[in-house]
């Protein structure tokens, strides 16, 4: 069935002049997590939790039941996660960041590893605030930028199994990132996904999911993966399940509330250890950091999410229209597109600023400044520094995200955000790097403020 949407709810939105602009991005010390969405015309900053909901969601809210235990809005929402995905024990946490918090301190000890594809950001912060080392294993496809290699969010499987040889005893689990949003949002294989439980449960290691984006992941390995063409979105994000031993899930993605998350177990023993925390930390083993309306939502959602015609028509219609507008127009991206943005690689668009400059970011504020666009640096400010050396981390890739809200913009707001980003490229030469003005100290690019160098 060919899928469509009806717009019924409308927000409008008014783009401010390029002088306005200017003064609001030097106010927000050219930090774009510091502007009033009312500065921003088109705001594609993250999708997570900017989503459009279906006409379900809503009218399942009005069902909630918001008793502080035993509540029948949890109830439907594990049965939802357990009829999806498999996972017994259910946690429910107010956004993804809970779920790292209360599942790393049961986790982890100091020292300990945790390895995985290519953890984000507040995940290492999390892993590394209970004083773990997160250790990145991406294959190197990932950083052959137009290489069209399908996969190119896989773990590598020599470096793990090398990892394994040296570090079994001191490794405390792995995290598969489904999609991969550090790497330009790659999916992951089953095959590999496979290979690398089978490594891991050789070891004695638990494997867990980041799930955030699992139904897209599981949209590309119907695409892309031989065997699979024929086999439905559930039954893939189900056979991924299957393969690990729990997952941790932003639900403001692939699950379309505004906020929510949980951590989904099959070890009754995990779930006892981890359940205190959750208590101490979000809330009643019932609702844990989730209103009961969003839990009716967020079941709603998960259903909602994992046909094909919905998650395939976002994919299809919205990010990979925008990625072939840029690329049409020579803009350097990340080929094959990614699952929920569309990922400018800022070394090629910007090839004279040294990255201890800033390059991403400073990309970021010039699309800013030239149409209202809001974008994520995913470059050397969001990697912030070594615990161990303090140094800066200068990662591989130097990325500027653009991610798509789900449903909530037309081809009209994607034409115009290629329109402006080309605009821009056309005069790159102008744009100057940028340096820190002040520094937090932790995950830096949400509250730091930065200058331009002169």
């Amino acid at each position: 069935m060919k899928c469509g949407f009806q717009t019924k709810t409308v927000e409008t939105i008014g783009l401010l002049s390029k002088k306005k602009r200017v003064a609001a991005l030097k106010k927000a010390g050219y930090n774009l997590f510091s502007l009033d969405s009312a500065d921003v015309y088109i705001d594609l900053l993250t999708d997570s939790g900017t989503c459009a909901q279906f006409d379900t969601q809503r009218a399942a809210a009005e069902l909630y039941d918001c008793r502080y235990a035993g509540s029948k809005s949890f109830t439907r929402m594990k049965k939802t996660v357990r009829d999806i995905f498999g996972f017994e024990y259910l946690l429910p946490c107010h956004q993804g960041r809970g779920a790292e918090n209360i599942f790393n301190r049961a986790m982890i000890k100091p020292g300990r590893f945790v390895v995985g594809n290519y953890h984000f950001d507040t995940t290492r912060a999390h892993i590394e605030d209970k004083g773990g080392i997160a250790k990145d294993f991406p294959v190197r496809e990932l950083f052959e930028t137009q290489s069209t290699y399908p996969f190119k969010g896989n773990i590598d499987l020599e470096k793990l199994s090398f990892h394994f040889d040296q570090f079994a005893e001191s490794t405390a689990y792995v995290l598969l990132t489904v999609t991969c949003n550090s790497g330009g949002g790659q999916p992951v294989s089953m095959e590999n996904i496979r290979a690398a439980a089978a490594l891991a449960h050789k070891h004695g290691i638990p494997l867990f999911l980041d799930a955030a984006r699992i139904f897209e992941n599981a949209y590309f390995i119907k695409k892309r993966e031989k065997g699979y063409a024929k086999k439905s979105v559930r039954t893939i994000t189900r056979a991924m399940a299957s393969l690990c031993d729990g997952m941790l899930m932003s639900a403001k993605k692939n699950g379309l509330v505004h906020m929510g998350g949980f951590i989904a177990l099959r070890n009754k023993d995990l779930y006892d250890r981890l359940l205190p925390f959750l208590i101490l930390h979000e809330g009643f083993a019932t609702y844990g950091g989730m209103a009961s309306r969003d839990m009716e939502m967020l079941a709603v959602g998960l259903t909602e999410w994992s046909k094909e015609e919905t998650v395939g028509y976002y994919i299809e219609e919205h990010v990979a229209y925008l990625g072939k507008l840029l690329k049409d127009r020579g803009v350097p991206v990340l080929e094959p597109f990614g699952g929920h943005a569309i990922y400018i690689n800022v070394k090629e668009f910007l090839p004279d600023i040294p990255q201890e400059q800033l390059p991403g970011q400073a990309l970021a504020c010039a699309l800013y400044a030239e149409g209202g666009i809001r974008t994520c640096e995913i470059g050397t400010s969001l990697a912030g520094r070594d615990p161990a050396t303090n140094k800066n981390r200068y990662p591989r890739l130097e990325l500027v995200r653009l991610a798509i809200p789900r449903l909530a913009l037309s081809k009209d707001h994607l034409l115009y955000v290629a329109n402006v980003i080309e605009a821009v490229f056309k005069k790159r030469a102008s744009i100057t790097g940028l340096m820190f003005d002040t520094e937090s100290p932790i995950l830096r690019h949400f509250l730091s403020t930065f200058k331009p160098i002169q």
